[in-house]
């Protein structure tokens, strides 16, 4: 996994240690930058260094460790330029409008790096959390069964999906989610914290 992989499941600890150790769900960010702080206009930049796209995508990297998102979405919006039609680039971009409030841009350009890189598991872990916060929840569940497809084995997504079925209020259907994801992943308390919590509501 990428670093941008690994936080599109673990939204809600944005920078925390937890996202590179994979233990983090696909939640809401707990703290959202201003709505003023990232010009959303991702596609009006031209294109003026003469550093290369994949350069640029580098240096946004680390500006996006750095917290830096104004910065890091600028040299995403020039590479975009540069190299148009990069499904990576696209869905970083996303990713960081995601962060900053503009969840109709963000789907939009998920849904655009989706058609460029279908078999991209976390573009559509991405699309559905978008769905889910909107309350579209048979959109987000058909992209997170199309995660599935494209890989059985991430626990997280095994995760996401039954929080989105608690939800639902498909509660029986949620627990098999939750335990199909302790089952790859035994060690992560957040799971079997929902499963406790899951069981004491269904069996109470």
């Amino acid at each position: 996994m990428t670093m941008f992989q690994l936080l599109m499941l673990g939204g809600s600890a944005y920078f925390a240690y937890q996202i590179y150790k994979h233990i983090q769900t696909l939640e809401e960010p707990e703290k959202k930058v201003q709505d003023d702080a990232v010009d959303t206009d991702v596609r009006t930049v031209k294109a003026f260094s003469t550093s290369s796209a994949k350069e640029l995508v580098d240096k946004a990297d680390v500006e996006f460790e750095n917290k830096d998102l104004k910065k890091a979405l600028a040299l995403l919006r020039e590479a975009d330029q540069k190299e148009p039609h990069n499904a990576d680039t696209i869905y970083k971009m996303a990713y960081i409008l995601q962060q900053t409030s503009s969840s109709e841009e963000a789907l939009n350009l998920y849904l655009e790096a989706s058609e460029l890189d279908p078999t991209n598991e976390y573009i559509h872990n991405a699309i559905a959390s978008i769905y889910r916060k909107d309350g579209k929840y048979e959109s987000a569940k058909k992209h997170l069964q199309k995660s599935l497809d494209i890989e059985s084995s991430n626990y997280l997504t095994y995760f996401n999906f039954g929080n989105l079925l608690v939800d639902m209020g498909q509660k029986d259907e949620a627990l098999k989610m939750y335990e199909k994801a302790l089952q790859l992943e035994p060690s992560a308390q957040n799971i079997k914290d929902e499963i406790e919590k899951l069981k004491k509501d269904l069996y109470r």
